[in-house]
């Protein structure tokens, strides 16, 4: 797998702008967070990005937040990505593939359902 660049990232950056209005603040049914520190980055977070993103533009959804994190704390289990569905406890997935995050997308996001067999836990790390 080839290196990544600043230059990839901005280019994922404004290849993600391009197809989905991610606005701050603002109302949104669903945010999907790729964790892409160092360890997930090695370990996949790129095709894991590049697949929610395929799947939000396939969906013609514009009311899901994409966005990244550093590293999600577990590096073994790389790639991660927590859903957050609104009024709804967030989900952190790991060791995603592609096919994971395709039916993660549907089932979860889409559809409300968390995939438990996929996921390492239920909550937030957040106090208050």
């Amino acid at each position: 797998m080839p290196k990544l660049t600043i230059q990839d990232l901005a280019k994922m950056r404004d290849d993600a702008r391009k197809h989905i209005a991610l606005r701050e603040g603002g109302e949104h049914r669903a945010r999907i967070t790729v964790h892409m520190g160092t360890c997930g980055i090695a370990a996949g977070a790129r095709d894991i990005m590049k697949t929610v993103l395929e799947e939000v533009e396939k969906a013609g959804v514009g009311d899901i937040l994409v966005t990244t994190s550093g590293c999600g704390g577990l590096c073994s289990h790389e790639p991660m990505a927590t859903v957050e569905l609104a009024d709804e406890t967030p989900v952190k997935y790991i060791d995603l593939t592609p096919e994971k995050t395709r039916k993660i997308f549907g089932e979860h996001l889409l559809a409300g359902k968390p995939i438990m067999e996929f996921a390492l836990a239920i909550g937030s790390e957040r106090r208050g």
